[in-house]
């Protein structure tokens, strides 16, 4: 295993520079074209030539064409700065570190690179245009051509081929394009070929104010014909700029540029880019229509691509063109017009690409060609069912069939192939209930003579090896605190939360009983409430015998004992809270569950450890805490229970972070530079504290970082790509598919929807966040703390580490969404929806909880702290309710019902027939071995 860490220090990582938080070439795509027309081809002039101005300002080319701005680098022609004429400091490239990227190993938009085998040759050999900088050959421009070059010499000596780049301005887009030919006498293999996306996604040394001011996030949509990029300002702010096929310009592949010390990177070092990775910066990607080449050595061993890798042979004498062009979407729920508005094809697969057994999803396709057939990678994965035309679109069934991974191919009527990556789980209950039994059993650690104190426990698993991991390096990971080493028992603690079984619940209680509290956590004195950062640490005098000699007990990650029972580490706070929360919520709301203590004893518990969070870990909650919205849980209870006094001293020491992040604009920094889990309770206490206007800034930059793509992996997704080195079993900077943050921050962003019902982008994002935690979980109930997305490894990785913090966010935010969309009809997120003769609609839930249901049209969200739903039927003429509850279990004799109405002041609230008392705000109605009816009436409030 690699391992490369930051220092860090205390549980603090430390970068190198820390941001400070607080203080007529359209058509020729793919296409076979005579040698000749490669040197003969023109500009066209489709554009006049006052439809651009540039000017020469020293080395580089500054041009004003259509809505870009641009600079280009006047001896190689890359283009090194692009914005919107409109707002030219909002860069998309990195023009802010151009004077610390200059010379040779430093990629920029417009450049190229191969891997090639001349007919006859044994192996193939990698060419870069920007490993060793040598001058291009300019040649004449003019019309809508910006700049054209004779780039081949760049390619180095050996290089077999000619290649021509042109950048020219087609209507109100931006067009790079690269004419291929082979001028020799031998056929050339093409086994990769890629175009690297140098965006500004470098955020070194900037404050976080300047970095959501100046930099962006990039995401792929990996689907062959029907990929695309999208580039967002960090802040979600304004327009974002598309990154699509040119002619026939598949995105194949989207592979990570590595740097040269990170070794792997190909046959030599020519592929890789100097640019150093860091917490700061995720690195480059290329953009490649053809991989091949890598699939057959360095992705030998990997799981399978997101699309067929391919290659193709280049004839003597024979030229292709590929390309890539750039346009602006208005915003991020304007990607998929401006998408359709190119005549891309557009799929949007509703609830999302995430299918369990038993809930189909709907898929609807937008294309300016028919659509011929579909194949299913593997076979027989999903079933696609047509259902005919839906106003522009066509829609289609489409059921889980086989549990994993799939790929469906569209191919339109031109040729075109649009791929679709979508993940088949078992029922979302079913998983769940897997993923428990796993945790109790397999990780569920019990040893009376362990000298860490960590029995009994639930612990981290490697699923590789098999077992629990006793001892690592980092050695939070094995100590039950930070992320990597509490993430299997928060997991735990969570699905207690809506599918409590009572020998789990017992463990669960034990845990807490004799492991968290007097071990983990202080259990009194002038500390009490303390969590400690790790039970386990490195002390070989004290135990001599004990460290495996074979692993690297010397960096920063080994902590001693002393620095291991520090206190000062707020994120650990949560975890803890969270195991009390949810036995007080097992105790109030179920029968003979929770047996070592009442209720209001471990809602107590919850309560202090907020408070001496506050008081031993001040530093860090100046910072928004990955599960901290979990206190928003915890204090709306004690208001419920009427313990005004602990409820009064949490709500003012929350309010005083409340209004440290209203002071700051972008308030989501953390132990690292920038992150993306502080953002979900930032937002949940802007919004508890009535502050709706930065709440929607908030929400806003959740939406540049967590994208809707056509795919499982990527489908909101919030953007990670440092947490494998603290938590996983391959440890290196790495773009992770449903790391914890995407289910987290599925969390405000429904949230958000519910207070604005009509957004259904926000509703999509949020959706896919919440089911790629159900991804992580195998068929044996095993969750992994996140899938490798780089094309050498493609699987999740062995190690649960942190994935118990996505599933808090899976389990807090599961729900039902019922909407009447303008376009798509009547949808139900999380269930299965029935449209009725009358105009009514029957919804049967499908998700892992079956206990909130959110109904747009009435602006109600109903939510179930005991109990279960089993359908609700609602009329939208009358907006009344018939619901179902399913029958009582021995655990839990009664249903606690409540009705919020989160868009603020309703037209109607809801009355219950039979009459039912409240307690606590919630309806108590008796629940029998059979199912029970309720009726909610709409009333004018």
């Amino acid at each position: 295993m690699r391992r490369r860490f930051f220092g860090k220090t205390g549980g603090t990582v430390k970068v190198l520079a820390r941001l400070s938080c607080v203080s007529a070439l359209t058509t020729l795509g793919g296409a076979l074209l005579p040698l000749e027309a490669f040197a003969q081809a023109g500009a066209s002039s489709l554009e006049a030539q006052s439809a651009r101005q540039c000017t020469t300002d020293g080395n580089v080319r500054l041009c004003s064409a259509g809505p870009f701005f641009m600079r280009f680098h006047g001896a190689d022609g890359t283009l090194r700065s692009l914005a919107a004429s409109s707002d030219k400091e909002a860069d998309y490239l990195l023009w802010r570190l151009e004077g610390r990227r200059q010379g040779n190993g430093f990629a920029h938009l417009g450049d190229i690179d191969f891997r090639l085998r001349t007919e006859g040759a044994a192996g193939w050999k990698d060419f870069s245009s920007w490993h060793v900088k040598r001058p291009v050959q300019r040649l004449p421009s003019g019309g809508d051509v910006l700049r054209q070059d004779d780039i081949t010499a760049s390619l180095g000596t050996g290089f077999p081929l000619r290649v021509r780049r042109v950048w020219r301005l087609s209507g109100q887009d931006l067009v790079l394009q690269f004419s291929i030919a082979n001028p020799g006498k031998q056929a050339v293999q093409v086994g990769g070929m890629g175009f690297p996306l140098v965006f500004g996604n470098d955020f070194t040394d900037e404050t976080l104010d300047d970095a959501h001011k100046h930099e962006v996030f990039v995401d792929p949509a990996i689907a062959r014909d029907g990929g695309y990029i999208q580039v967002a300002r960090m802040n979600g702010a304004g327009p974002v700029l598309l990154g699509m096929p040119e002619g026939r310009t598949p995105l194949e592949v989207y592979r990570p540029l590595v740097e040269p010390s990170a070794g792997g990177v190909g046959i030599t070092d020519v592929l890789a880019e100097a640019t150093p990775r860091s917490q700061t910066f995720e690195g480059f990607y290329d953009w490649m229509p053809v991989s091949g080449g890598f699939a057959g050595q360095e992705w030998q061993k990997a799981g399978g691509q997101w699309n067929a890798p391919t290659q193709f042979t280049l004839q003597p004498g024979e030229t292709r063109t590929f390309g890539l062009r750039f346009a602006f979407a208005p915003n991020v729920r304007g990607i998929e017009q401006t998408l359709a508005a190119h005549a891309r094809p557009v799929a949007v697969s509703l609830p999302g690409y995430v299918v369990p057994e038993d809930l189909p999803a709907t898929l609807y396709l937008q294309s300016a060609q028919a659509v011929q057939s579909f194949s299913v990678e593997p076979k027989g994965a999903l079933s696609i069912s047509p259902e005919g035309a839906h106003g522009v679109w066509q829609r289609y069934r489409v059921d889980g069939k086989i549990w994993g991974r799939a790929r469906l191919s569209v191919t339109y009527a031109d040729g075109s192939v649009q791929t679709l990556s979508y993940f088949v789980t078992k029922s979302a209950h079913t998983a769940v209930a897997d993923m428990g039994r796993f945790l109790f059993s397999e990780q569920w650690y019990q040893n009376p003579s362990d000298p860490f104190h960590r029995s009994p426990s639930i612990m981290t698993f490697d699923r590789e090896a098999g077992h629990i991991i006793t001892q690592d390096p980092r050695v939070w990971i094995a100590g039950l605190s930070d992320e990597g080493g509490a993430g299997s028992y928060v997991a735990a603690a969570m699905k207690e939360l809506d599918n409590p079984e009572p020998q789990e619940v017992a463990k669960l209680e034990q845990f807490a009983n004799e492991t968290v509290v007097g071990q983990l956590q202080v259990a009194s004195g002038p500390t009490e409430g303390g969590v400690r950062k790790s039970l386990f640490y490195y002390d070989p005098a004290q135990f001599p015998d004990y460290y495996n000699a074979a692993e690297n007990w010397k960096t920063w990650a080994s902590w001693s004992r002393q620095k291991a029972a520090d206190i000062g580490r707020a994120y650990n706070y949560p975890h803890v809270a969270i195991v009390h929360w949810v036995l007080y919520r097992l105790a109030r709301n179920h029968t003979g569950l929770v047996q070592q203590h009442d209720a209001n004893w471990y809602l107590h518990k919850a309560a202090v450890t907020i408070t001496a969070m506050m008081q031993q870990a001040p530093y860090y909650t100046q910072y928004g805490l990955m599960e901290g919205d979990v206190f928003v849980e915890i204090l709306k209870d004690l208001k419920r229970e009427n313990l005004t006094e602990e409820a009064q001293t949490i709500e003012n020491l929350m309010k005083k972070r409340e209004t440290v992040w209203k002071s700051q604009r972008y308030p989501y920094g953390s132990e690292m530079a920038w992150d993306s889990t502080g953002q979900p309770e930032v937002y949940a206490w802007l919004r508890y504290f009535g502050d709706v206007a930065q709440a929607d800034e908030t929400r806003d930059a959740i939406l540049a970082y967590d994208p809707a793509l056509p795919s499982w992996g990527y489908n909101g997704n919030a953007r990670r790509y440092w947490d494998f080195l603290y938590a996983g079993k391959i440890a290196r900077i790495e773009r992770q598919i449903h790391h914890y943050g995407s289910a987290l921050n599925a969390v405000p962003l429904f949230s958000a929807f519910q207070a604005q019902p009509t957004d259904f982008y926000m509703l999509r994002v949020a959706y896919g966040g919440l089911m790629g935690a159900l991804t992580n979980i195998d068929q044996k109930g095993f969750g992994s703390a996140a899938f490798h997305s780089a094309p050498d490894v493609m699987r999740f990785d062995a190690y649960s580490g942190d994935y118990g913090m996505g599933f808090y966010g899976h389990a807090l935010a599961t729900q039902v969404d019922v909407v009447k969309h303008p376009d798509f009809g009547w949808q139900a997120f999380g269930g299965l929806l029935r449209e009725e003769g009358d105009g009514s609609v029957t919804i049967t839930p499908k998700d892992s909880a079956r206990t909130r249901i959110f109904v747009a049209d009435a602006g109600v969200f109903l939510t179930l702290e005991s109990g279960k739903f089993e359908s609700v039927h609602y009329n939208p003429a009358s907006h009344d309710m018939d619901i179902t509850l399913a029958p009582a279990e021995s655990w839990t004799p009664v249903a606690r019902l409540r009705a919020e109405y989160p868009a603020g002041a309703p037209m109607h609230i809801y009355g219950v027939n039979p009459v039912a008392p409240k307690v606590r705000d919630a309806w108590e109605v008796p629940l029998h071995n059979t199912p029970t009816g309720l009726h909610l009436q709409a009333m004018s409030p």
